[in-house]
């Protein structure tokens, strides 16, 4: 028996098909939101990451668990709960694992919880994690919680760690903050991009890398799972050549967008919409755009695919779900 937390979300609903074509059982533990696994022959569970009890429940009689449950956010104020949800759930996950007999635990983490410094020199796995409280609060929950992860292999439990960059791809129902802001460029709804960009990485390599790090990887092992560093520019002149719509040709610093970063959040509070840039995600958008895969590429024969083939295939998969068929 396999269980995943998070199995309704983008990389959970990709892994759960993975997982079932190889014709292994699943337990999929959800809150409301079920699209993604519908019509899969899958068990559901239902578990709290803050309730150790229906933890323990959910993970009886499991030899693995996939660990990808967490609150994903883009803001700068709300440490504490991102602690509740992403570390403290996390070490609940972990101390009931090792209550329940599990034989391997397989978490993901971030690339935004390594430190991204020097930007001269590859990223790779043993480029120090964050520490610095005046980094956005998601990007510390997850050094911390994989921190937490490092030391289970030393409590018992075999543990390896994976390590996506920014994740694109198909069964992305709810979708994530990338896949609407995908679908905005798309759309021609996005009127200027900043400067800078993200590794990107296509979820059914990650998903692929995953099941390679738990057939592999030892105990304590963490492996890198990128793909291809490109500009916001480059992705939203794909994006547009591929929905035959222009591309935004307004192009601003991120010192810039840093300047009206307050005024578009109190606009958003207003309206009661998504920020389109915040103070988070352009720090991210400074990353290092040198993210190794050397590891993953020796240890587990990862490869990840083309980046234009991986948003063509998303932008396809999103136009099937709306019924529109470019």
């Amino acid at each position: 028996m396999i269980v995943i937390t998070g199995a309704s979300g983008l990389v959970g609903g990709n892994l759960v098909r993975a997982l079932l074509a190889q014709g292994r059982p699943v337990r999929a533990l959800v809150h409301h939101d079920r699209r993604a696994l519908q019509g899969l022959d899958v068990e559901t569970a239902t578990a709290d990451l803050a309730d150790p009890a229906s933890l323990e429940q959910a993970f009886r009689g499991a030899q693995v668990v996939y660990h990808l449950a967490g609150s994903i956010s883009i803001r700068m104020d709300n440490w504490d709960a991102l602690q509740r949800v992403n570390v403290a759930g996390t070490g609940n996950v972990i101390a009931a694992c090792l209550r329940c007999g599990v034989e391997k635990l397989v978490y993901f983490s971030s690339i935004h919880a390594y430190r991204q410094e020097p930007f001269d020199l590859p990223l790779d796995e043993d480029r120090p994690l964050l520490s610095d409280e005046r980094l956005p609060p998601y990007e510390r929950s997850k050094a911390a919680a994989e921190r937490l992860v490092r030391q289970a292999p030393e409590r018992g439990l075999d543990s390896v760690i994976v390590i996506p960059t920014a994740i694109l791809g198909p069964y992305d129902f709810r979708p994530s903050f990338l896949g609407q802001a995908l679908q905005m460029l798309a759309g021609g709804r996005i009127p200027a991009l900043v400067r800078g960009g993200y590794d990107w990485v296509d979820v059914r390599d990650v998903v692929a890398g995953a099941l390679q790090a738990e057939r592999l990887g030892q105990g304590g092992s963490r492996y890198i799972l990128s793909g291809h560093w490109h500009a916001l520019k480059e992705l939203a002149q794909v994006a547009a050549e591929i929905s035959g719509r222009s591309a935004p040709r307004l192009v601003v610093s991120i010192w810039l967008a840093e300047l009206f970063q307050p005024l578009m959040a109190g606009l958003a509070r207003i309206n009661g919409s998504q920020p389109l840039y915040t103070q988070a995600m352009l720090n991210a958008l400074r990353s290092n755009r040198q993210v190794s895969h050397a590891r993953a590429t020796l240890d587990l024969g990862y490869t990840p695919r083309p980046f234009e083939q991986t948003l063509r295939e998303t932008l396809a998969w999103f136009a099937e779900q709306d019924g529109d068929h470019p």
